[in-house]
Order: C-alpha cells, then sequence, then structure tokens
C-alpha cells in the first residue's frame, strides 16, 4: 500500500505574488518565510535572472494541515473553464438559511476582495455560491 504524501495544489497564472496574496485572505494562509540567507522575498527575488523574476509564489496553511498553494507564471490566459476548482467549506454542517447567510456573509467578504460572485445555487436546503478569483479561476463557497 503506498504511503500518503503531502499535497500541493499549483495554479497557472499571470501574475503570481498577487494571486498567492488573495488566497491568503480568502484561507487565511500565510506568506512562508523567504529562502535562508534571505531577508525578504523581494531580497531573493533580486538574486534571480531576471527572467525568472517572480515567475512564482507560494502559500501555506499556517496549521500545517492544508495543502501548499503554489502560484506560477505562464504566458498564455485562461480560455475555459477549470477542470479541477476549490470549495471553500464555510457552511460545513449547515442547512436551509444558515447555511445560505453563511455562504452570503463569505461572499460578502470576499468580493471587496477581488472575488467575483458568479451565481447562487440553492434547492432550498443545500447550497453553494460559485465564485471568481481575481485571475477568473472559479471557486465554490460551500
Amino acid at each position: 500500500m503506498a504511503s500518503v504524501r503531502q499535497l500541493q495544489v499549483t495554479f497557472d497564472c499571470a501574475e503570481p505574488e498577487r494571486l498567492a496574496r488573495f488566497w491568503c485572505e480568502v484561507l487565511g494562509y500565510v506568506v512562508p518565510p523567504p529562502p535562508e540567507g534571505f531577508a525578504t522575498w523581494d531580497d531573493y527575488s533580486s538574486s534571480l535572472p531576471p527572467e525568472e523574476r517572480d515567475s512564482w509564489f507560494a502559500c501555506v496553511d499556517p496549521s500545517g494541515a492544508g495543502p501548499r498553494l503554489f502560484f506560477q507564471r505562464v504566458p498564455e490566459g485562461k480560455t475555459a473553464k477549470n477542470r479541477v476548482h476549490l470549495d471553500v467549506r464555510v457552511g460545513t454542517g449547515l442547512v436551509g438559511e444558515e447555511r445560505l447567510a453563511a455562504l452570503e456573509a463569505e461572499c460578502a467578504r470576499l468580493v471587496p476582495l477581488g472575488a467575483v460572485r458568479v451565481r447562487l445555487l440553492y434547492d432550498g436546503h443545500d447550497s453553494c455560491i460559485v465564485m471568481r478569483d481575481i485571475e477568473g479561476n472559479e471557486f465554490c463557497l460551500d
């Protein structure tokens, strides 16, 4: 039987640091310390060849429970619906109007950060809100 391995979620994007900092706000993640020998991430970036600067950024769950998120710059923009998306679980254990209120409150917090509300899916019992991050990647408030 294979052992459980760590999971990292990688995003292709145009602006890695900007998108990473958005997801830090959404999830309560943090930017890890810069590599050894560098006081700041800017110092580290300045040490790289110009073509490699700002080409990636990462954020981590401070509790260590969630996966590391890695953001890498790619030349092409997003052109189609995500094949995989994140569900931000803010309504776990809630149903009906109570669940809907929790999702709406989180949506209201994220929109000023640059998230876009796409649509509400609600059947009177279960619900989720489909959103887009600042680069157009779909995610759900669940």
